[in-house]
């Protein structure tokens, strides 16, 4: 029986993870780390102008799109919680907002730093929308100055998801 249970269980492989952190470290070199470290204080200024009426907890990101340019944004607090505009959000309908689909194609986003309090991850929902316009990207955790705590991937924040090549979307 435990043989059968051990079958259906699914974690990454240590090779998965080691190809995953060699593929973040080249990305990290191939953007230059002082351009993610301009990426994540553009986030902590993207806070600065969030509207935060309910809970108080700002949340800025600036998303790196594939040609070099920035898009930042904020979270926007609606009254019921539940429209709350995200911040990583936002950045990607900036962008989206300045043609970028149209420019560059579904796969825009290399990169997006969250500057906020806690040290957390982008939420489920936002890593979701990451997905629609990205295979795989960078994702930079910041505090609410902009030094970055740690960079890690989406493909790590969320494996096997489903996304637009999953309908044959290119």
């Amino acid at each position: 029986m435990k043989e059968n249970i051990d079958k259906l269980v699914w974690v990454p492989s240590p090779r998965e993870i080691a190809v995953e952190k060699l593929l973040i470290l080249n990305e990290i070199e191939a953007i230059g780390l002082p351009w993610l470290e301009n990426l994540a204080h553009t986030a902590a200024i993207a806070r600065k102008r969030a509207y935060i009426p309910q809970t108080g907890y700002g949340v800025g990101a600036a998303m790196l799109d594939t040609i070099g340019d920035e898009h930042s944004g904020q979270n926007v607090e609606i009254t019921t919680l539940s429209e709350t505009g995200h911040a990583e959000e936002q950045s990607m309908k900036n962008a989206i907002d300045k043609s970028v689909i149209q420019r560059m194609g579904r796969r825009f986003v290399r990169a997006v730093a969250v500057s906020h309090e806690g040290d957390t991850s982008p939420c489920g929902r936002c890593r979701q929308i990451m997905k629609e316009f990205s295979d795989n990207a960078l994702v930079i955790i910041a505090d609410p100055e902009g030094e970055i705590r740690r960079i890690t991937s989406l493909r790590i924040l969320l494996p096997d998801a489903f996304g637009p090549k999953d309908l044959g979307i290119e």
